[in-house]
């Protein structure tokens, strides 16, 4: 096997800054609900830290693992996911928390499958794209088989409901197939189809028609559906430039719904002001940048498609999270990568990174 160079030590430090920045904004942010719930402020920073250190294990154990070898598995990782998501459906396995079923309880842990499937798809996909190159042009043959597991898994992951997540793992699909070469025609097709779908699964649920409605005009139900929006607005523009002071966000004392997971950006823009805002969006345009890089520059098919979608796993997210936060976008809960509270995802995007930092070592110079 080739010598492996070193990762890219910039996209390394670029997400280690986010995490600790993460579990800075964690301590801060969810000591109150920490101690409301649990009786101890530090209880949920302290889980956090826990699957942080968890997370940098498997991150640095997949940086020294060859990604070539998942070009095997891909299938088989892309099966158990769905069967994952089959399992957390059944009442008695799935655990419902907050009106979602998204937990599967192991032990003293819960695991959310619709995590890891937006890690099954990148890998499922490039497989593909890597051993059928001649199929990716054609729509019957190319572009059908995969769209049939991604139309199950999106709505598996739907049924939960999560609404953010599925649209992540869709929006993966689709950034993957423009970087696999299909016809931009079939991509307009694709998205043309796309728009009454989602239509129609924004007003099938009273909720989302509620959401939708909320963030066209928050200020006709303040105290309800519009809550969420007003309460992030609030927080955000009480920060200022500068902000108010690390520790001294006032949202965070159960005015703001979910502050140290879905709303922790908001508390991040009251506490350390635009400057702080402005500094997490840098470093994730520092992660595209560098992931893109890495894309370009891998050594194979396999490998610029896998650094595609890991570096958009990470970027669709954010790019929804704060788009939520700060009302460019109807309310869906999902968490900002790296930094939000939450076990699965964050053990999940860190293993990301380390399979995007083994294909940095292997780049064509």
């Amino acid at each position: 096997m080739e010598d492996q160079k070193t990762p890219d030590l910039v996209l390394f430090f670029v997400v280690v800054t986010l995490l600790v920045i993460g579990l800075i904004m964690i301590l801060s942010a969810s000591s109150i609900r920490s101690l409301k719930l649990y009786g101890d402020s530090y209880y949920l920073f302290k889980h956090q830290l826990i699957w942080a250190i968890i997370g940098i294990i498997a991150m640095i154990f997949f940086m020294n693992v060859d990604y070539h070898i998942y070009l095997k598995y891909g299938k088989l990782i892309i099966l158990i996911t769905i069967i994952g998501l089959f399992l957390v459906l059944i009442p008695g396995v799935g655990r419902v928390a907050g009106g979602a079923r998204r937990w599967i309880d192991l032990g003293p842990i819960g695991i959310q499958p619709s995590e890891l499937a937006k890690l099954a798809i990148i890998i499922y996909f490039a497989q593909y794209v890597t051993t059928k190159p001649d199929r990716i042009s054609s729509f019957k043959r190319g572009i059908v088989p995969p769209l049939i597991i991604l139309g199950l898994v999106f709505g598996l992951i739907l049924k939960e409901p999560d609404l953010g997540t599925a649209v992540t793992v869709a929006g993966i699909f689709f950034v993957m197939l423009f970087a696999s070469g299909s016809r931009l025609s079939h991509l307009f097709l694709l998205i043309t189809a796309s728009i009454p779908l989602i239509i129609f699964f924004i007003l099938s649920e009273d909720y989302r028609r509620k959401r939708l409605f909320a963030f066209l005009d928050p200020w006709a139900d303040p105290l309800d559906t519009g809550y969420h929006i007003i309460q992030s607005l609030l927080a955000l523009g009480s920060g200022g430039i500068f902000g108010i002071g690390l520790g001294k966000s006032r949202q965070k004392f159960l005015y703001l719904p979910e502050p140290g997971t879905d709303f922790i950006f908001a508390v991040l823009g009251e506490e350390m002001g635009l400057i702080g805002t402005m500094l997490v969006l840098f470093l994730f345009f520092m992660f595209a940048w560098r992931g893109l890089k890495i894309a370009l520059s891998a050594p194979d098919t396999f490998g610029t498609m896998m650094a595609v979608g890991l570096t958009f796993m990470v970027i669709i997210q954010a790019f929804i999270n704060i788009g939520v936060v700060t009302a460019s976008m109807p309310v869906t809960g999902i968490t900002l990568p790296f930094i939000s509270y939450g076990g699965t995802s964050l053990v999940i995007m860190l293993s990301g990174v380390g399979i995007l930092l083994n294909i940095s070592r292997h780049i064509l110079e």
